[in-house]
């Protein structure tokens, strides 16, 4: 077991944690076990997923120690610990990319952050966030206010990102412009629905049909969509009323592909875009060839990942961004996804009911003491 946890520190770069409690009124921390979703080979999350003891990992001058508060699940996570994503980590792993935790130390060198800042990370540096501390460098995560609902923070760094990101760089859009996206009951789904309402463009969103359909239509219309439309919706001549009352989009979303993301695609205003961030029903996008010629459209592809990335030595645009974010949120104009906290020692519910079709709201798993702590 004890070579078991070394080789996870190792393969996360030393950034395995360590549960470190301040002790009251002491002044010294006392060190525990870091309890972590760990999985040493790829395969059925609800398989490969082991909730591990890891050893205490030491400070050092240059680093800070973090105490995970709350991490969602996400697609992307279940892809790669499946084996599946376009990056994958060492094996053993620590699960997870996003969350927020609270800063508890910081080294010598440390001058951007103090004790009781919370964080997100800004970059895959930061290791897995299924876990209740970290240790990480300060350049792999971005401060955020401490008096945002913890379900906000603990899911910015993905979706609202990637929402806010694909409604600026694509298109130069202005109030009153339309736009159109598929899994509009997604993270990033609803996401666009609340930053497109903040911006005033109109947002027509698709969904799947399913048993509560009306349900769902109200609490995305609740969000600010202006329009809800299945897939099948997409197909009749009722769409074309529809763009008697409002201009065609100049931008469309899709994280689906098949046949609903290229009649999504057939809908788009002449010269329009359409950005691609995922590929949910593992099918090809299409572009009829009369689209490219005769209507111009443009088809672009998206990675939040990539993004962060190309300005890793670079902070101020994603500072901005998560700034921007952060305001909104406080405005009341942003929200979390729908979600469902799950503790950490439940974390075999959590990844089951994220892999379930039809599920809308996100699971999160809480961090909280480890029971010894209690």
């Amino acid at each position: 077991a004890t070579a078991m946890r070394r080789m996870v520190a190792s393969a996360v770069g030393g950034r395995t944690g360590v549960v470190a409690a301040w002790v009251r009124g002491s002044g010294t921390w006392r060190s525990g076990l870091c309890r972590a979703l760990v999985y040493e080979r790829h395969g059925d999350p609800e398989q490969v997923l082991q909730l591990q003891s890891l050893e205490p990992v030491e400070l050092g001058n240059s680093r800070v120690r973090v105490k995970m508060l709350a991490a969602p699940i996400n697609p992307s996570d279940i892809n790669m610990v499946q084996g599946t994503y376009a990056i994958l980590p060492d094996l053993p792993a620590v699960g997870g990319n996003e969350g927020v935790g609270e800063v508890l130390e910081v080294g010598s060198r440390v001058s951007s952050l103090k004790p009781g800042d919370w964080v997100i990370p800004s970059s895959l540096k930061f290791g897995g966030t299924w876990q209740t501390e970290s240790v990480v460098s300060e350049e792999t995560v971005v401060k955020v206010p401490c008096d945002i609902p913890l379900q906000c923070a603990a899911t910015l760094s993905v979706n609202p990102c990637t929402a806010y990101r694909m409604l600026h760089d694509f298109e130069t859009l202005k109030p009153g412009d339309s736009i159109i996206q598929n899994a509009a009951n997604s993270g990033v789904g609803q996401a666009v629905i609340q930053l497109a309402a903040a911006l005033g463009f109109r947002t027509i969103n698709v969904v799947r049909d399913r048993p509560n359909l009306q349900e769902l239509m109200g609490r995305l219309k609740a969000l600010g969509a202006d329009h809800v439309v299945t897939e099948e919706m997409l197909r009749k001549p009722e769409m074309k009323d529809l763009f008697k009352r409002i201009p065609r989009p100049r931008l469309a979303l899709n994280c689906v592909g098949g046949k609903s993301t290229t009649e999504m695609l057939r809908h788009l205003e002449f010269a329009g875009t359409m950005v691609t961030y995922g590929g949910m029903a593992k099918q090809p996008v299409t572009v009829p060839v009369s689209l490219l010629i005769f209507k111009d459209v443009k088809v672009r592809g998206f990675w939040m990942t990539q993004w962060k990335r190309d300005r890793e030595h670079n902070r101020e645009e994603t500072n901005q961004m998560v700034l921007d974010l952060c305001t909104l949120i406080r405005a009341g104009k942003l929200s979390a996804p729908f979600c469902s906290e799950v503790p950490l020692e439940d974390y075999k519910v959590a990844v089951e009911s994220s892999m379930k079709p039809y599920v809308s709201a996100k699971q999160i798993l809480i961090m909280g003491l480890d029971p010894k702590d209690k």
